[in-house]
Order: structure tokens, then C-alpha cells, then sequence
């Protein structure tokens, strides 16, 4: 059982997000508490909720590990395109699908697998050009 709230406290992942001032960057791009109180009916309509609520222990030992463990290096980044705003989210979703159809179109392999390095990055690369995108319109929305 990975142990989330240890880790955070360890590697001050609180500090380090107010220090770098995300929740007011994201007041500035749009999400208020109050919408993202908004947002829960939708997310629970989706069935968002309910998936997480079922699959605690996959995200508590699968996802969060991940999450916690990159978020030193992450906070950062996500900090900076926060005070871009929604074409930074934009930039790095063309910028990942962009490196991906070059290593299609290069024809690269993964030495030792021969397997095509587009096909093996893109297991990274098209997910997180996907999510970049959506948050990228998400916060464009959110925009009074």
C-alpha cells in the first residue's frame, strides 16, 4: 500500500504549490472553488465518480505513486503554463503529437526491441497530447 499523504508531507508538495502560487494561477485562468463545486453533478453524471470510487486501491498503488513521486518535477512546469495560460497546454499537445508523427515519419526503432519508437513513445506521447488539449479547451472555457 503506497502511503500518499507520507510522501506528500515528505517532499513538501504543499510548500511547494503555494510557493509557486497554483491555486491562484488557476483563480486567474478561471477555476473558483465554486466551479468546481459546479462541476461535480457532471462529473457524477459521467460516471467519473463512481469509477474512481471503484477502483481505489488500482489509483492508490497504480496512479498515485506516479503522480506524487513526478509531482516535484511537474509543480514547475504546470506553474508556468498556468501563467501562460490555455495556448501553453495547446503548444505542449501539438509539440507531443508533433514528436510522435516524427518518429513515425523518421522511422526510428528502439534499439535491442526493433519495435518503431513512434509506436513505443506514443503509449507517453498521444495520452498526454489528448490531456494537454483538454485542459488546454477546459481552461478556455472556464474564461469570464
Amino acid at each position: 500500500q503506497y502511503k500518499v499523504l507520507s510522501r506528500v508531507r515528505e517532499l513538501g508538495l504543499l510548500e511547494k504549490t503555494a510557493e509557486l502560487g497554483i491555486l491562484s494561477k488557476l483563480e486567474k485562468n478561471g477555476l473558483t472553488l465554486e466551479k468546481a463545486e459546479q462541476l461535480l453533478p457532471t462529473l457524477e453524471e459521467l460516471g467519473l465518480l463512481s469509477l474512481v470510487a471503484n477502483n481505489q486501491q488500482l489509483l492508490i498503488n497504480g496512479v498515485a505513486p506516479l503522480a506524487v513521486e513526478g509531482a516535484p518535477i511537474l509543480l514547475p512546469v504546470v506553474a508556468g503554463a498556468l501563467e501562460v495560460g490555455p495556448p501553453a497546454f495547446f503548444l505542449a499537445a501539438a509539440g507531443a503529437a508533433g514528436l510522435d508523427a516524427y518518429l513515425f515519419a523518421s522511422g526510428a526503432e528502439v534499439p535491442f526491441i526493433g519495435l518503431s519508437a513512434g509506436a513505443v513513445a506514443g503509449l507517453l506521447l498521444v495520452p498526454l497530447s489528448v490531456v494537454s488539449a483538454g485542459v488546454g479547451v477546459a481552461l478556455g472555457s472556464l474564461k469570464n
